[in-house]
């Protein structure tokens, strides 16, 4: 999930803007001359066409639902590169698009969350991690052990994980991690290697701590720091597609999968 030149957002809102004024303006001035015999505008035409369509993508993609794609294996083995995610945008708040503004409280991201947000460093990048600690949350991660509030997360080991995008030339131990409250999640680590480190971390109010599931290979909150409330997109709950672009092989077993 990247940003390339004007964001998606943008271009989406400004081409609703554009031809609803001139749809107001064809309602208000433009259809009353056509009634007079007054010959119609092709690009006025194409406008009225489109910007019920293009209101109605719009409104979906601000405050109901929004695609992803999975462009790295931070998340592996929750998400592969090459899942398509849905994320459900009232989730964490309802917010106007561009500006971002909160207009109405929904819920808050809780424990276990595969939450999307507008990366901290770059807020014209959006990341996908699992959200880790809340407010107030005190988070210990040392020797590859996670800690909340002082107690160690529960974790069982599975075995050499092998599967889709693992690792070439390292083997990674798969495990199944149990956070506080949430429902168990599988993670990965590294044979022989330690990722990022963090230690003795209490999370501020207003803020989150996130993970990726692959703890070796991710950069996240060990490296970069919080999540603010406000850079919070929304929550990911399902791949609705997922394609092998080394292949273009689509992996049909992966669709309408629900994401925990």
């Amino acid at each position: 999930m990247s940003y390339l030149g004007m964001s998606f957002e943008a271009i989406l809102t400004l081409l609703c803007l554009i031809t609803g004024v001139v749809w107001l303006a064809d309602r208000l001035v433009l259809s009353k001359r056509r009634a007079k015999g007054s010959e119609g505008n092709w690009a006025v035409e194409l406008a009225r066409s489109f910007f019920p369509v293009l209101l109605a993508v719009l409104v979906l993609r601000s405050f109901v639902f929004e695609p992803f794609r999975i462009p790295s294996k931070s998340m592996v083995p929750t998400l592969l590169v090459g899942d398509f995610v849905l994320v459900s945008k009232f989730s964490y708040g309802l917010r106007l698009p561009i500006t971002h503004a909160k207009i109405l409280d929904t819920s808050e991201p809780e424990r276990g969350d595969v939450a999307v947000f507008r990366y901290p460093v770059n807020p014209d990048e959006d990341y996908i991690k699992r959200i880790i600690g809340l407010p107030g949350d005190k988070i210990t991660y040392r020797d590859e052990q996670l800690y909340v509030n002082g107690k160690p997360v529960p974790r069982k080991e599975l075995g050499l994980y092998d599967g889709p995008d693992a690792d070439v030339y390292d083997q990674m131990q798969l495990f199944m991690e149990r956070l506080p409250g949430a429902e168990p999640h599988k993670m990965l680590h590294v044979v022989g290697r330690q990722g990022p480190q963090v230690i003795n971390v209490t999370v501020p109010e207003g803020k989150y701590f996130a993970m990726g599931d692959n703890r070796d290979n991710s950069s996240d909150s060990r490296i970069w720091g919080f999540v603010p409330e406000r850079n919070l997109v929304g929550k990911a709950f399902m791949i609705w597609f997922s394609m092998d672009f080394s292949d273009l092989d689509p992996r049909f077993s992966r669709i309408g999968t629900w994401l925990r």
